[in-house]
Parts: structure tokens; sequence; C-alpha cells
């Protein structure tokens, strides 16, 4: 798998396209609803990930500790970016056989359209 593009409307990975927030796992792409309720992905993660690339967004927002001291727990390392370099980390970690999930949200300032030909999309 590998994250292909993105807009502010969703995101391109391996020939599919995703509405909206999704998680990225080593053989499925899930679409991801983010909210304080919503339960997360941590189960789905064990054991197919021991990095989770988080993109929050056009910026970095801090996750809650307990969050994070969970999933060091599970024995999984957490790497929370802006959601274009977390595209582009996730993509790297995956060129290396890393065993790594990426949870996505669209960043609001993108410009680009979702369009299936990849020259209009901003490349990870």
């Amino acid at each position: 798998m590998f994250i292909e593009g993105y807009t502010n409307r969703g995101f391109a990975v391996s020939g599919s396209l995703v509405v909206g927030p999704c998680a990225v796992l080593p053989r499925a792409i899930l679409q991801w609803n983010v909210s304080d309720r919503a339960p997360t992905c941590r189960p789905a993660l064990r054991p197919l990930a021991e990095i989770l690339v988080l993109g929050t967004g056009d910026r970095v927002e801090r996750l809650h500790p307990a969050l994070m001291k969970h999933m060091r727990a599970c024995g999984i390392a957490v790497e929370v970016q802006d959601t274009a370099n977390a595209c582009a980390t996730f993509n790297f970690l995956m060129s290396e056989k890393r065993l790594t999930a990426a949870a996505l949200i669209p960043p609001r300032s993108s410009l680009a359209r979702l369009a299936p030909a990849a020259s209009e999309r901003e490349s990870c």
C-alpha cells in the first residue's frame, strides 16, 4: 500500500480513492469516523503495525497522553505529523518493509481536486 496523493476531501491509496479521514493498514483501507466518541482503531492495529503514523491535517496536533501511553504499552510507536508529512513518512516506512499503519485526516487548506489523474493531486 502506498499513498499516491491527497486533497482536502480525501486520499488516493494504491489506486483507490477514499473520501474523508481514513486508516491505511498494510493490506486494507478503512474509513475513519474521527470524533471524541468514536472508538479508536487500536485493536485493528495489533499485530499489523509496529508504527502508527498519524496525520492530523494542516498542523501537528497533540494526542492525549493516555492514548500515547496505551499505544506504547501495546508495542506500537506513534509518529504524529501534519498530513502531508505523514503521507511521505508512511510511504517511506512501507518502502523499507516496516509494519506500518497510518491514520490520516485530510488537510483543510489543500486546493487540489479529488481527481483520477495523478498530475492533478498533491503527491506525498
